[in-house]
């Protein structure tokens, strides 16, 4: 479900478009390489946290006492951290688009409510387009958007980006985007 002129979708950007800006792509993620995206890391917890629940029901862990009856439920602390993005991901797909405009790109998300992320084009100063092995095979991919921000992780600035992922025709809608950026610079 997506629209290269953005009219199949367009509503959904209605309530914070601005009167003067046309909306010139909408599009929506494809299911599976949406909520598996970075996913890998994931598995590896889930897999140590089911490791750990079912050796330590079987006793395996620290013996047959009292507490190892219940020592088992110290695997649920990650088994829930690597599942609650992922569930987020399926909850929230429903409620993500992308779009851009003559003015800005635009994200719309939300797992609970509706949220809106706009970057103008501005403040972008890098744009990226990457397909992951998963992605290649459903034709999607990631495009990325970088506007300046940061974060510390361990002492290392690392940027942060915004992204618009697994949508269809990644190459062409890039080339879209980064025009309208362009043409954006130079007026």
């Amino acid at each position: 479900m997506a629209s290269t002129n953005g009219k199949d979708l367009l509503p959904a950007f209605d309530s914070i478009k601005d009167d003067n800006e046309e909306i010139l792509w909408t599009g929506k993620p494809k299911f599976i390489p949406f909520i598996f995206t970075g996913f890998l890391g994931t598995i590896l917890i889930i897999c140590f946290a089911i490791f750990w629940i079912s050796k330590a029901r079987n006793g395996n862990l620290i013996g047959d006492d009292k507490l190892s009856s219940y020592f088992w439920l110290f695997g649920l602390i990650p088994l829930i951290a690597a599942l609650f993005p992922f569930l987020k991901k399926i909850f929230s797909f429903s409620n993500t688009l992308y779009s851009y405009s003559d003015k800005r790109v635009m994200i719309r998300s939300g797992f609970i409510g509706t949220n809106f992320k706009t970057i103008d084009f501005d403040k972008i100063s890098d744009i990226e387009v990457t397909v992951s092995v998963l992605e290649k095979m459903y034709n999607v991919g990631t495009i990325r958007f970088f506007s300046g921000r940061t974060k510390i992780d361990e002492g290392h600035t690392i940027k942060v980006y915004d992204s618009w992922s697994a949508i269809k025709n990644p190459y062409e809608v890039f080339k879209m985007v980064k025009q309208t950026s362009a043409n954006k610079e130079t007026d």
